[in-house]
């Protein structure tokens, strides 16, 4: 009875700390996150708890496997997923997107499938490696995770699943051994069929190029940008939260030399992210940090393997699979989840390992709790000041972001809804102060065109001219920047005329990526211009 009681508790620790997943809250603004890390707080708290009750009312009784106590709740909080994700399907539920119907308790589709494709091969570990009724359970969970993985059109998810659960076959299957031996004996028939599968692989990747073209070239595109600023700081890096800066600079460097291709201008962006944890890893820490944080976690997966923790490590590998192409790093589920995986790979049913567990998460917990719920309150506040933003009363609103400045003052968001707003109370000063903040957490380019039209408010005109180019250089397919330099050179103050004509037959001629009304009523304002 003690021992079931001991297996209750340490799954219900686990359970906790991988809840997190789950967490969502519509009173913050999308796509934020100190709402989840709140969550792991308490969570983390509360599983603290549990394991040292566990440790200190059942000292004589052996501690549950940490390795299966992680498969298992993974399992259960993916089959939630799933049966979400079907829910939102078939409409009986909303999903996190408006843009998208299927994205579980995420924000989008993409990190929904990488969580289940990073479940799906400690499913299949679990159905080879049980041979008791059980394990049909870990089976029908991984045929309703497949239910609902191919709707969500994530190629990075689909080739990270793919490839963790033909790696969790083959070590059950012992393809191992086999292809040493058959390299010993056929080696001429191992290089033929190496080669129809490379030739397999290159069809398979094209064939997921054009399933999405542009997307694949924007990614490649970016990875480029970011490999100009790895080489701006390469030991060091641009330091923690600066891949943007980082990025928005390096991408304006390579437009403004005005050697790049059609197709680079028609798919660049301004992304808060890489999609390459380990791309933005060496931008904001440099190679060696990368590299020393990579071998660790090379360490922890060949000691998984070695213990025959298949389903952990399938799992591991899933995950930097989809880390390749993906951002799943700068989400809390991803985080924690990654680490706990990285613990069971390493850690057993050791009571040790356990408190060491107990330990860090609440340690962590203690240390993040005061400062994550001010955060939360200040988050939820910035919602409602952020409705008076939009509803035009700046005012007001000016109030309310001055004041939750010094607890969100690294969010780029809020710091360019701040710079506008004040921008629109016509206090251009005050406004580029925050803007030039904003600046240092985002590569918007509104950022830099806003700060111009301050800066001509101000009668600066050069420093206007200087922003709007900013702008003009870091996405040079966008028309509105080429309109504010029209608007510029037709004024009293700045006037230049062949500047003038040149932004104009830019304005009135260049392919925007979508027509709109705004497009229109730019060009019809531009036309009249002399």
């Amino acid at each position: 009875m003690k021992k079931w009681i001991v297996i209750a508790i340490g799954g219900l620790a686990t359970a906790l700390l991988l809840s997190l997943v789950c967490a969502s809250d519509n009173h913050l603004p999308a796509g934020e996150t100190v709402g989840q890390w709140w969550w792991f707080d308490r969570s983390a708290l509360c599983a603290a708890m549990c394991i040292v009750v566990g440790t200190v009312l059942f000292r004589k009784t052996a501690c549950p496997d940490f390795s299966a106590a992680v498969s298992w709740s993974l399992i259960g909080w993916a089959v939630v997923q799933a049966v979400m994700g079907l829910r939102q399907l078939y409409g009986f539920s909303a999903s996190g997107h408006a843009l998208y119907a299927l994205t579980g308790s995420f924000f989008n589709p993409g990190p929904y499938s990488g969580y289940l494709g990073m479940v799906l091969p400690v499913c299949l570990h679990e159905y080879l490696r049980l041979k008791t009724p059980v394990r049909y359970v870990a089976g029908g969970a991984a045929l309703l995770m497949l239910c609902v993985l191919p709707a969500a059109m994530s190629r990075s998810a689909w080739l990270a699943a793919g490839v963790s659960c033909l790696w969790v076959y083959g070590c059950h299957a012992g393809w191992g051994q086999r292809l040493q031996q058959a390299w010993q004996t056929k080696r001429n028939k191992v290089l033929a069929v190496a080669g129809i599968s490379i030739c397999v692989v290159c069809l398979a990747g094209a064939g997921l190029f054009w399933l999405k073209p542009d997307s694949a070239r924007g990614r490649l595109f970016m990875w480029r940008m970011t490999g100009r600023a790895i080489c701006e700081k390469p030991w060091t890096g641009h330091g923690t939260g600066n891949f943007a800066a980082a990025y928005g600079k390096a991408q304006e460097t390579y437009f403004a030399a005005g050697d790049y291709e059609a197709w680079e201008e028609r798919v660049a962006g301004s992304p808060e992210y890489a999609f390459n944890e380990y791309l933005q890893a060496t931008v904001e820490y440099g190679i060696p940090t990368t590299l020393l944080l990579l071998a660790g976690v090379t360490v922890c997966w060949q000691a998984g393997r070695k213990k025959k923790r298949y389903g952990c490590c399938g799992a591991l590998l899933s995950l930097g699979i989809f880390a390749f192409s993906s951002y799943p790093l700068q989400l809390p589920v991803f985080v924690v989840t990654g680490c706990c995986l990285l613990a069971a790979s390493v850690t057993g049913n050791s009571r040790k390992g356990w408190i060491a567990v107990a330990v860090l998460t609440g340690g962590i917990g203690i240390g993040q709790f005061a400062a994550d719920r001010e955060a939360v309150k200040a988050c939820k506040e910035w919602m409602n000041a952020r409705l008076l933003y939009q509803n035009g009363a700046y005012d007001s609103a000016g109030k309310a972001y001055r004041q939750l400045y010094p607890v969100l003052k690294d969010r780029a968001a809020f710091l360019f809804e701040y710079g506008h707003g004040l921008h629109r109370q016509e206090k251009y000063s005050e406004s580029n102060q925050i803007l030039e903040e904003a600046a240092l957490h985002s590569c918007d380019p509104m950022i830099w065109n806003i700060m111009g039209k301050n800066y001509q408010a101000l009668g600066d005109g050069t420093r206007a001219e200087t922003y709007f180019l900013h702008a003009v250089h870091l996405l040079p397919g966008r028309i509105y920047p080429y309109y504010l330099l029209a608007k510029l050179y037709a004024s009293a103050t700045y006037r230049n005329p062949e500047k003038l004509k040149e932004m104009k037959h830019i304005v009135l001629t260049k392919e925007p990526k979508v027509n709109s009304t705004a497009i229109r009523q730019m060009r019809e304002e531009v036309n009249r211009l002399e």
